[in-house]
Parts: structure tokens; C-alpha cells; sequence
């Protein structure tokens, strides 16, 4: 007779073993038909679950994270049935679920085509109309081995030959189709209404180059027609932003096959790097950060000494000279430390900031580079807080506001929460770990921030607090950091007297705000569509004349913009001035100047914006101290009309 306790608190007691969608229908018609799946004293199962002693159950609906997943899964699923239908011949692999979405690898003879596609989307749609029940069932290895060989599903069969004899396997029959997985998966095809295949692509069998290439394809899936609707928005909106193509647009930056990974940055875009940096380094020092710069090479044993050589040892360039082997930094946190080093610190000198736009390299994979959001080469506006253990709280509150400050200058207001622990493969003791995550908890709590913990996925010497940025079309970018570290000091010789006399170890905080610059950058590009803001805009004011007649005032307009700080040009072509206009516009310049007769001879100009507004008019004086105030309010307050 077991009883079942609701995520509310109540009980439902029953007189016999009981379904996870009896318990839903039992609570009331909206729920059966809402069901999904169940979690059964933690466990995620399936909707037939029976229940046959005491348990705790919550039931998992489409508007749950799992329930998303589980749809998701379910869709993969869907796929590979419409694809056996269609094409009898077809192997199917795996077929997991990925960020907002899904894929199936398969083997066939030819290559799929976009026609394939259509007719496979086709027959998904058919069979999610006719609600085909979804059953599991279990087979010895052997049996469940005997079952696919008679398919002729040799990769099936590969994949069941490497699990132990012994083990007893789940299988999910939908129709005419049954699938090796472990599920669970939704209750019948009905629930999977609204999905879209989005493009194919070939992967090794197991990603091993030695295996055959097989064909893969790409599909979202979301809980209700508005949600799917939204996703493909956000697809449109991100490939208008797409930073490299805008990058191309506005003659920003190049890469090039002779230093993959590494960015050409041309005068446009450096300009951005160059605002970016300097209002990095003013915040730093209005902080009490001191500014460093430390070596690019460094002797491979400062590596092995600090744990980075054993954990990040295939992504290290390495150089040899002399019979020594140096390694290209791939971070700069144990040369911080050398800083630290020299001279007997007092406890009186803490906390010390230290900060640097550090030059860093790593050897990512060719087939992982992206732009400049993923580089070999990039800099950081890395920064390391040494203190006492008593410092963390105050010095980790402290950082989180301001980062919120930075954050909301570039026009990011939406900030998410992760708090990384510790990972099975570190280095520490737990108790210095338990401090060290209590430190960040604490921090993030005394902000009444909303936040969530992922197990394990902290950095090898300490957890840390992930900061995520949420740009204007809903995509989540991680960006900054903060991590406690008990042990890297230690390992570095890194000392400073306390109030008795004796040595101790500092606590190190690791920090970052924006990442790299490289990402951060792309990031930035993507959020605004390179309509950057007034302050970043590598040209922020053109100056346009009318005829030859204006070109002297126009030349002595742009000389006092220049003087007073201002990226500004004149275009004093022989051109009509639509075309001049229209090419300002599309290079995204914040403001133009349209100076005629009428100007010279009142003194006034008229601004248009790069999105056709007019506003004006302004004498220069007033225009200047419009700028000045956009500037400094990071585009905030924008240049307004004067009545």
C-alpha cells in the first residue's frame, strides 16, 4: 500500500502498486494529460513507472527543464522512425540531446540531401499526429544483442557488445521502430508536436577519425508552437549579428590561415579594443587594483610546480632553447604570484589587487576556433586578489558589484548565477574546499542573488562563481568569474607575515570581469549589430558638407570635435550627399553632421542618428556637451533635441 508524498507536502495512499500517470490523473485531468514522465525519490522515469512501496514523486511536465529534455530526447527518437520509414536501408547510431536541441547519426549509402530533409520532417509530423504509445521494455545483453544483429543494425550492435554480459538493457518501442537507450522517454508521439530539422553534418562513428564518417542531423524541439516560433527568431537575429560577417562589414578584423586561432585587428576594431581596455584599466585603479605585466614565456617548471602542466599540459605551447623547455602562458595567475613574491609581505599590506591585461595562448582544437569568440591567442583582463581568509567575504562582495557596474556600462543587465564545486580531479584539502565554496555561497547570498550550483565543475584548485551574461536575443554568454584558491599559493611560496609574527599562506582570488577581450568583443558586436554606442564606435561623428562651398567650416567643426576627444571625420567628396549619408549609416556611425548654407549662416547644425532620425539643431558648444554627457553616461543618456 504505498503512499506517495507531492512536492507540497500532501500524501495520496493506494491500495495497490500505482503508475507515476495514475498518481498524475488521480490529482486531476489537466495533470494526466500534462504528464510527461515522473522523478521517483530522485530518479527521473517514465510515466508507466509503477510505484510499489513509499516514495517521494514529482511529476514532470512540459514546462520542467526535464520535461524539455525529455521531448528533446524523445524527438531524436521520433527522427530516427521517420528516417527508417522513409529509407529502410539507413543504420541507425546514437542520437543524444544537445543545447536546444537534438541529432541522430546515421550510415547510408548516399548523402542526404535538403529534399531528404523536408520529407523527413514530413513524416515525424505524421507520426506525432497518430500518438503511437512509447513502451519500454528490458533484454538480457545477449538477447538484446541476438534483437538488432537480426536488423542488420551493426552499429547497434557495436555499441551493445561493449557493455558486460550481465547487464540487462532497456529498449523503447515506438510502432514499427524499437531503439537501444536508457531513457526515459515521453508517453506516446502526441507530445512532440513542435520541432523543425535544421541542417546535416558528418561525424566519425565514437568521433574517432579511424571510423567510418557517418551522416548527421540536426533538430530543435520545444514545448509549444510560440516557444519553437521564438528559437527560429533568435536563429534569424543571430545570423544578422553574426560578429564575423559584421566584422568583414565594418572592416573591424581578419583572421588568416598563417596564424589560426589569432586576430588581425585593423584600425576600426582595435579602435573598440583600445575603448574597451582603457575603461577597463580606469575601473581597475578606481578599484585598487595596481597594473602589472608579466612574461609571455615562462620556464615549464613554474608550470609544474602550480598543477597546470599535468592538467593543461596538451593545450601549452611549448618552446625549447638553451636545453630548457619553456611554455607559452596559457594563463597568467602563477606569474602573479612571482609578483607577489618579491619581499616579506606584511598583513597589513592586504588585501593587494593585482591586475593585468594579460597575453595568453592556448592549443584549442583547429575545429573548435570561431571567429574571435574562440582564439589561440587572446588577452585577458585577468586580475588576482591576494588576502587573508577573513578578507574573502568582504573582498568577493565587493568584486560582484563591480562587476554589476562594468556589466551594466556595456549594456548588459541581466546577469545568471552558477556556483562551480569541487571537481574529482583537485588538489586541496576538503576542508580547505568546504571553506572555499561556503566563501562563494555566502558572498552570493549576502547579494540576495539568485544562483545555482553546479557539482564538479569547479577549477582544479578551487570552486568558483560563473557570471553569465544574457544578450538582447535571449543567449546566455559566461564571461566573468571568481574563484578562491587555498592551494596555488602554497604550492608558489607565496607568504606574508600576520599579526604575531608568523608566516602564513594568502588566499588568492582569481578574477575576471569580461573574459578575453577577443570574446568579449564578438559579444559585444552581436549584442549591438555593430551599432556600437557612442563611447565604443571606432568613427563616432561624421561630418558631411553639402558642396565644396562648406568644406572649410566642416574641416574647422572636425578639428574642434578632435580637440575635444572625439573619434570624428569629415567626407568632403565631390559626392551627393544621399550617398554620403547612406554610406555613414551603414557604417554604423552614431551621428552625422549635414552642414549646408544654412548652417555656416546660423550657426546651428542639425544631427541625423544612424537610424534616420533628425535631431537638432545644436550650436557646437551645446552639441559638445551632448557628447561629453553620452559618453559618460556609457550611451545611457543619449544626445537629445534642444527646444
Amino acid at each position: 500500500m504505498p503512499s506517495i508524498t507531492l512536492p507540497d507536502g500532501s500524501q495520496r495512499s493506494y491500495d495497490q502498486a500505482v503508475s507515476v500517470a495514475d498518481v498524475a490523473a488521480d490529482i486531476g485531468p489537466g495533470l494526466a494529460k500534462a504528464a510527461l514522465a515522473g522523478v521517483v525519490d530522485g530518479t527521473l522515469v517514465d510515466a508507466s513507472t509503477s510505484i510499489t512501496s513509499d516514495a517521494q514523486l514529482s511529476i514532470i511536465t512540459a514546462r520542467d527543464e526535464e520535461g524539455l529534455h525529455l521531448i528533446r530526447h524523445s524527438t531524436a527518437h521520433l527522427m530516427a522512425q521517420a528516417v527508417k520509414q522513409l529509407y529502410p536501408d539507413v543504420q541507425v547510431t546514437i542520437g543524444p540531446v544537445i543545447e536546444d536541441g537534438f541529432y541522430y547519426d546515421f550510415a547510408y549509402e548516399r548523402p542526404f540531401t535538403p529534399e531528404d530533409l523536408e520529407a523527413i520532417e514530413k513524416r515525424m509530423s505524421e507520426l506525432a499526429k497518430q500518438a503511437i504509445p512509447i513502451n519500454r521494455s528490458e533484454l538480457p545483453r545477449d538477447e538484446a544483442l541476438a534483437f538488432f544483429a537480426n536488423l542488420s543494425e551493426d552499429y547497434k550492435s557495436e555499441l551493445i557488445r561493449d557493455i558486460p554480459a550481465e547487464e540487462v538493457l532497456s529498449l523503447y518501442e515506438q510502432g514499427d521502430f524499437t531503439d537501444l537507450c536508457r531513457g526515459p522517454h515521453v508517453p506516446d508521439t502526441g507530445r512532440l508536436g513542435h520541432f523543425k530539422l535544421m541542417k546535416l553534418a558528418g561525424a566519425y562513428w565514437r568521433g574517432d577519425s579511424d571510423n567510418a564518417m557517418l551522416q548527421r542531423i540536426y533538430g530543435t524541439a520545444w514545448a509549444n508552437k510560440k516557444d519553437l516560433k521564438a528559437y527560429l527568431h533568435r536563429l534569424e537575429e543571430a545570423e544578422k549579428r553574426d560578429h564575423r560577417k559584421i566584422g568583414k562589414q565594418l572592416d573591424l578584423f581578419h583572421l588568416q590561415e598563417e596564424a589560426p586561432g589569432m586576430v588581425f585587428w585593423h584600425p576600426a576594431g582595435w579602435s573598440i579594443y583600445q575603448s574597451v581596455q582603457q575603461y577597463m584599466r580606469k575601473r581597475q585603479i578606481e578599484q585598487g587594483y595596481k597594473e602589472i605585466n608579466t612574461p609571455q614565456i615562462v620556464d615549464m617548471s613554474l608550470w609544474e610546480r602550480s598543477g597546470h602542466a599535468d592538467k593543461f599540459g596538451d593545450d601549452m605551447f611549448a618552446v625549447n632553447s638553451e636545453d630548457r623547455k619553456f611554455a607559452i602562458k596559457p594563463m597568467n595567475c602563477p606569474c602573479h604570484v612571482q609578483v607577489f613574491n618579491q619581499g616579506l609581505r606584511s598583513y597589513r599590506e592586504l588585501p593587494i589587487r593585482l591586475a593585468e591585461f594579460g597575453s595568453c595562448h592556448r592549443n584549442e582544437l583547429s575545429g573548435a576556433l570561431h571567429g574571435i569568440m574562440r582564439v589561440r591567442g587572446f588577452v585577458q583582463d585577468d586580475g588576482h586578489i591576494f588576502c587573508t581568509e577573513e578578507q574573502i567575504p568582504s573582498e568577493s562582495a565587493a568584486f560582484i558589484d563591480f562587476l554589476h557596474a562594468v556589466y551594466e556600462d556595456f549594456g548588459f543587465t541581466e546577469v545568471i548565477y552558477r556556483l562551480s564545486t569541487r571537481p574529482e580531479n583537485r588538489v586541496g584539502s576538503d576542508e580547505d574546499w568546504d571553506k572555499s565554496e561556503k566563501a562563494l555561497a555566502d558572498a552570493l547570498d549576502a547579494k540576495n542573488l539568485d544562483w545555482k550550483e553546479l557539482p564538479g565543475e569547479g577549477a582544479f584548485y578551487g570552486p568558483k562563481i560563473e557570471f553569465s551574461l544574457k544578450d538582447c536575443i535571449g543567449r546566455v554568454w559566461q564571461c566573468g568569474t571568481l574563484q578562491v584558491d587555498f592551494s596555488m599559493p602554497g604550492r608558489l611560496g607565496a607568504e606574508y607575515v600576520d599579526a604575531n609574527g608568523d608566516r602564513q599562506v594568502p588566499i588568492m582570488l582569481h578574477r575576471a570581469l569580461l573574459g578575453s577581450f577577443e570574446r568579449f568583443i564578438g559579444i559585444l558586436i552581436e549584442q549591438h549589430e555593430g551599432k556600437m554606442p557612442l563611447w565604443l564606435a571606432p568613427n563616432q561623428i561624421r561630418i558631411l558638407n553639402i558642396t565644396d562651398k562648406q568644406s572649410d567650416f566642416c574641416q574647422k567643426m572636425e578639428k574642434s570635435l578632435l580637440d575635444q576627444g572625439f573619434r570624428a571625420q569629415s567626407d568632403l567628396r565631390n559626392e551627393k550627399i544621399g550617398l554620403k549619408i547612406r554610406e555613414a549609416t551603414l557604417e554604423r556611425v552614431p551621428y552625422m553632421l549635414v552642414i549646408g548654407d544654412k548652417e555656416i549662416e546660423s550657426g546651428m547644425v542639425s544631427v541625423r542618428t544612424r537610424d534616420a532620425k533628425e535631431i537638432g539643431p545644436f550650436d557646437l558648444d551645446a552639441l559638445i556637451t551632448g557628447l561629453n554627457n553620452e559618453v559618460a553616461t556609457c550611451g545611457r543618456d543619449p544626445l537629445k533635441v534642444i527646444n
